[in-house]
């Protein structure tokens, strides 16, 4: 048997060994998918002896593609180099560059980020004078964005009834308009957004017919990770480029399936079989990554959905412990538990902070844990902050190299034409778009001889300008990338701007630019690289993710994300914070079951990342869109088997808890308080108040100042002022601990008591 089939499984071994026809792996959370998709690849070629050039292989990540093709070396070497394997978007840029002179692009076209089309959007709503607080550009821009994934075209836009229906039922009859607009001046720019370059390449198979027989001719098999994440233009193509020799194989869980707001059709993979009879279907149940306890209660938690594909998932890992559930008072208190019990782990089993990961389902519900960490003095990294590539000076730059290589690109032009500063307003600028518009020209034609359209003193810094452009332009063929950006950063003033900003934002500006070249260097300087142009670094850039750009230069830290975040990852201990009504699940995923299950396949998710231990909190109050609100436990915490489960006891207020049993307990008590009180803290705050079992709201609409009453976050205290003016009844109570607060009846849970009961 070849070595690389025996450490699988037999699921496993079927699904490297039988390679022709369609064929369908349902992947269970940690079973080892990309493991079978690598050696199924390197079966191909070393065993099939298939030609790299004559395998498809798309993911969804850069960094996963990186990784399986590295795996794949291992066993075949360099020819796996030769592989057609990277994301879709990188995928279908490459074959765009080649065969895009068929729709009417340059092969170097631009491909605009999310921030660039947004801009655009935005100059296009203040162009026809619409409404910007209606017509805001997130909004626009996502409705457009599902129409291309939908691949619904401007045209096929303009003329559906129900489309136009459901704009002019929203106040935003012009949606179309702006859609037909936006895709013309794209083109006008010769420029791709990332939808557009899933949308043409089924374009430009539908269309030209020779073209797409090209490629079918070429992938002789297709594969597809993640299959449960594509939608259906993504489905459309691969379902055509396997069309004549009908090797294509997905792999992917639904179970899995998340990001139906970017599109993603989870019947894309429930459906499978329906398209394809002869389908070949293998089952990877055997979970290698999380213990006994946390493999079964996330089973008990998706057998709730309805619509899934059958499997069970199993594992012969340890038991492990029970998943521990944390009850806090309010949000703060839950930072507090759950930075506690990091310390505590990490002391007691020696463990690294990178061990560590804290899940949430919106990004706003960092604030209290992160500072929590950081009274704890516990290292900790936020993924999904703001991208290096999203910075604006690196932007800056990018537009520049982007506008030397393409002069049509409307987005670049506008972000450069005044920067360092020449003098050029924006009314000039407009100006120079709506002459282009009027005359069906490119600003790039209006630029070179300005005169007629703007006045007499912005056309000579104009005339500089495309001086300046066009000697860039004639570097590009001369030099390699780094070359060129550092001519480029240098001649157009940028660097130089940013060296003389010596405040210590603009060190970091002018170090953050220079980080950009060191970048470019690392591209041009890479041994087996054959196209070194500034084209090529620029697309590569272009089509970055969030997991590519994590290279921290300390990793060892607790690793803070949304749930979205966290798909494909795992850590030894995981915390899922937050799991509260209108939170987790959201309020906004509430109206159909489809959604509902969404929500549920999220929080399954969440409890497959973790491997040794999980831990699942709640609060009971917490403040949301600057209201303090009382909240109810999430209903998923009542799908997981209470047989897999415990309410943990740990840290339910240091100050107050029993003492301690062991020496080593005692330590560790008193190293916490210790770490407290060292903390950069204005304050000590008192302690938490927890209110008894049998606490209930009392009805407050008879309330009075004199009376005494009794808070579940602030305890016990005496109202000393009512304020009846306003929507909103108020309530000036003087709390026994927390001091004067007040409160909105409306939101506070308050018991009233004969008199206070410290």
């Amino acid at each position: 048997m070849l070595e690389y089939l025996e450490s699988l499984n037999e699921p496993q071994r079927q699904g490297v060994l039988n390679t022709d026809g369609p064929c369908m792996l349902i992947a269970g959370a940690g079973s080892g998918k990309t493991r079978v998709l690598t050696y199924r690849i390197a079966h191909l070629i070393q065993s099939k002896n298939v030609d790299p050039f004559n395998i498809m292989a798309l993911t969804f990540t850069n960094k996963a593609a990186r990784e399986m093709r590295e795996r794949i070396e291992k066993v075949v070497g360099h020819e796996a180099r030769n592989l057609w394997m990277g994301t879709f978007h990188s995928v279908f840029a490459r074959i765009l560059r080649a065969e895009g002179h068929h729709l009417g692009y340059p092969n170097d076209f631009t491909i605009y980020d999310t921030d660039d089309s947004k801009s655009l959007i935005r100059s296009i709503v203040k162009e026809q004078g619409l409404d910007d607080n209606i017509y805001k550009a997130n909004t626009v821009y996502n409705r457009i964005s599902a129409a291309k994934n939908r691949l619904i075209s401007w045209s096929e836009y303009l003329t559906n009834a129900e489309l136009m229906g459901d704009d002019a039922a929203n106040m935003r009859p012009e949606m179309g308009k702006i859609y037909k607009i936006y895709a013309t001046r794209c083109f006008k720019s010769g420029a791709m957004d990332f939808d557009d370059l899933l949308f043409n390449t089924d374009k430009l198979f539908k269309e030209h017919l020779e073209v797409l027989n090209k490629y079918q001719h070429r992938f002789h098999y297709v594969m597809v990770d993640e299959f449960q994440d594509t939608n259906l233009c993504q489905y459309f193509i691969i379902r055509k480029l396997a069309a004549v020799r009908q090797n294509i194989c997905v792999v992917g869980d639904d179970a899995q399936s998340i990001y139906a707001f970017r599109g993603a059709d989870i019947t894309n993979i429930l459906n499978f079989e329906r398209d394809y009879p002869d389908l070949k279907v293998y089952k990877l149940e055997q979970n290698y990554r999380s213990t006994q306890n946390i493999v079964n209660a996330a089973n008990s938690v998706i057998k709730r959905n309805r619509a899934q594909l059958p499997k069970n998932v199993w594992t012969q890992n340890e038991e492990g412990n029970l998943i521990e559930l944390i009850k806090a008072v309010s949000d703060n208190e839950e930072g507090r538990l759950v930075a506690s019990s990091i310390f505590e782990e990490r002391m007691q089993h020696q463990l690294k902070f990178s061990d560590f990961a804290i899940l949430y389902r919106t990004n706003s519900q960092s604030r209290a844990i992160e500072e929590s960490l950081r009274r704890m003095n516990i290292k900790y990294k936020v993924i999904g902050g703001l991208s290096f590539y999203q910075r604006k000076e690196i932007k800056d730059l990018l537009a520049y190299l982007r506008f030397s290589l393409n002069q049509q690109d409307e987005a670049s032009f506008r972000r450069i034409i005044n920067l360092p500063k020449r003098g050029i307003g924006d009314s000039t600028v407009d100006k120079i778009v709506v002459a282009a518009n009027d005359h069906g020209t490119s600003i790039w034609e209006i630029l070179q001889n300005p005169s007629p359209f703007v006045g007499g003193r912005a056309a000579a810094p104009i005339e500089d300008f495309v001086a300046m452009i066009k000697r860039f332009s004639m570097e590009l063929g001369r030099k390699d990338a780094y070359e060129a950006a550092f001519e480029i950063a240098k001649g157009s003033g940028l660097l130089r701007e940013l060296y003389e900003d010596k405040t210590v934002e603009g060190l970091s500006r002018y170090e953050n630019v220079q980080e950009l070249l060191n970048a470019i260097k690392e591209f041009t300087d890479t041994p087996d690289r054959e196209d070194r142009s500034l084209g090529a670094f620029l697309q590569e850039v272009s089509l970055v993710t969030g997991q590519d750009e994590d290279k921290d230069k300390d990793p060892d830290k607790v690793t803070l994300m949304t749930i979205h975040m966290a798909k494909g990852l795992e850590f030894k201990y995981v915390y899922i914070v937050g799991l509260e009504e209108d939170l987790f699940p959201s309020q906004m995923m509430l109206s159909s079951r489809a959604d509902l299950e969404e929500e549920r396949r999220l929080f399954y998710v969440a409890i497959t990342r973790a491997e040794k231990r999980l831990y699942l909190s709640y609060a009971l109050s917490r403040y949301r869109f600057g209201r303090l609100k009382n909240c109810e436990p999430s209903r998923f915490l009542d799908d997981v088997d209470q047989r897999f489960i415990k309410v943990s006891s740990k840290y339910a207020g240091i100050e107050s808890a029993p003492p301690p049993s062991s020496q080593y307990a005692k330590n560790l008590v008193n190293g916490i308080k210790k770490t407290i009180s060292s903390a950069p803290v204005a304050k000590a705050k008192p302690a938490a108040y927890t209110p008894p079992a049998d606490f209930i709201p009392s009805d407050t609409s008879a309330l009075q100042a004199g009376m005494k009453v009794e808070h579940p976050k602030f305890g016990f205290g005496t109202v000393v002022l009512m304020d009846m003016s306003g929507a909103d009844k108020k309530a000036k109570i003087n709390f026994n601990e927390a001091g004067e607060k007040t409160l909105l009846l409306s939101f506070a849970k308050l018991r009233i008591v004969k008199e206070a009961n410290p």
